[in-house]
């Protein structure tokens, strides 16, 4: 891992980096909730799960959480820093993924269209407040949701239809944080339901990213 320090309107945020291994064919950058940092469970087993599979992972910190303070956690602020760096991020050659977990999947919601992100990723999602499924449904992109069976923010069956596009994996008993109780210990394992649903949904992605952009094959006899 690397870090990099960017400047936003709304202080230093960082960036850490988790690099491919090989030929990189994707960037997912993620961010984190209102509770924790880039130190959950779920966006550190990703970060791991990702590299393996030759998509670099950047795991965005708020300038908040770096400076403790308690401005700067406002929706303006947060889209604010998020905008800033998305050009340390974004790549001409490579489709880049936004994403995050509760707050962060807000951002990511909000911002990835206009930012010219190729996906979003959405975990816990907090669809019951303070978001909504205006925002959610908002992208006009692929997303893939996926959401603890028990998150009081919005279980997986109170989902609005979802569009054809956007796929919602629901965590077995799992909470906000994705913890689940220890009498469903042996029945969830929900770093791997987690890792498991973002990398085929990204292999998925990624490979028909490649069937639009390489275009028809050229005919031998006649290529100039």
């Amino acid at each position: 891992m690397d870090e990099q320090l960017i400047s936003t309107p709304v202080g230093q945020a960082r960036l850490s980096w988790y690099r491919a291994t090989g030929p990189t064919r994707a960037v997912a950058v993620l961010g984190h909730g209102s509770a924790t940092g880039i130190e959950s469970a779920d966006l550190q087993a990703i970060a791991a799960v990702l590299p393996p599979r030759r998509i670099d992972v950047a795991l965005v910190t708020q300038p908040y959480r770096l400076s403790g303070g308690r401005h700067g956690r406002d929706e303006t602020s947060l889209d604010a820093a998020w905008r800033h760096v998305w050009p340390h991020v974004a790549s001409s050659m490579l489709p880049v993924i936004a994403g995050g977990r509760s707050a962060g999947s807000q951002v990511a919601c909000r911002t990835a269209k206009s930012l010219g992100a190729r996906a979003v990723l959405a975990l816990s999602y907090p669809l019951l407040g303070p978001g909504s499924p205006h925002e959610l449904l908002a992208t006009g992109l692929p997303m893939l949701i996926v959401q603890g069976g028990a998150d009081p923010y919005g279980r997986p069956g109170e989902f609005p239809p979802l569009p054809p596009a956007t796929e919602l994996v629901e965590v077995p008993f799992a909470n906000h944080t994705f913890g689940v109780p220890s009498s469903h210990a042996r029945d969830s394992a929900p770093l791997a339901t987690i890792t498991g649903a973002v990398a085929s949904w990204l292999d998925d992605l990624l490979a028909d990213h490649a069937g639009t952009t390489e275009g028809p094959e050229e005919n031998p006899a006649t290529a100039g």
